[in-house]
C-alpha cells in the first residue's frame, strides 16, 4: 500500500489516472447478500465475495428475487505500479454528491493482476446513472 503526501489537485489527477487505465468490469446480473448463521457455513460457488461478522456469513451471489434488496455489480482491477491509495474514497463520494446514493465495496486480492481489486454494488434503480457517470470519468 502506498503512502503519500499531495495536494488535493495532485490526488485528484492521480485518481483519474487510476480510473482511466483500470480494468472495470460490470456484471450483467443483479446480485444480493444471503446471510446464513455462522454455524451453517456452505460455500456458495458463485458467491464473488464472502464476509462475516459474528454472527452471519454473508454471501454476495447473483439474485435468485426481487423481493430482496438487489444490486449491480462492477469492478476495477488495476494497473500493476500504479498508485491506487485512495480511489474508493474518492469514486464513492463522487457517486454520492453526483447521484445521491450511497455505494458499497468489497475488496480482495490478486498479485497478478494489479493486487488489490474492488467489486463495487449500487442499487439496482440507478445503474444506469451510476455506470454512465464511471464511463464519463473514464473518458
Amino acid at each position: 500500500m502506498y503512502i503519500s503526501n499531495e495536494t488535493v489537485d495532485q490526488t485528484e489527477k492521480r485518481l483519474k489516472k487510476v480510473i482511466q487505465t483500470a480494468d472495470f468490469r460490470i456484471f450483467d446480473k443483479s446480485y444480493y447478500f444471503k446471510e446464513v448463521p455462522v454455524t451453517n457455513f456452505e460455500f456458495e460457488t458463485e458467491a464473488l465475495a464472502i464476509v462475516r461478522d459474528q454472527d452471519v456469513w454473508s454471501f454476495l451471489i447473483p439474485s435468485v428475487s426481487t423481493e430482496c434488496e438487489n444490486f449491480k455489480i462492477f469492478s476495477f482491477h488495476f494497473e500493476n505500479g500504479l498508485d491506487n491509495s485512495g480511489f474508493v474514497g474518492w469514486l464513492a463520494s463522487k457517486i454520492k454528491r453526483e447521484l445521491g446514493s450511497g455505494v458499497f465495496v468489497v475488496c480482495g486480492q490478486n498479485t497478478n493482476k494489479g493486487g488489490i481489486f474492488d467489486y463495487w454494488g449500487c442499487p439496482m434503480e440507478i445503474e444506469t446513472e451510476v455506470i454512465s457517470f464511471i464511463k464519463k470519468l473514464r473518458e
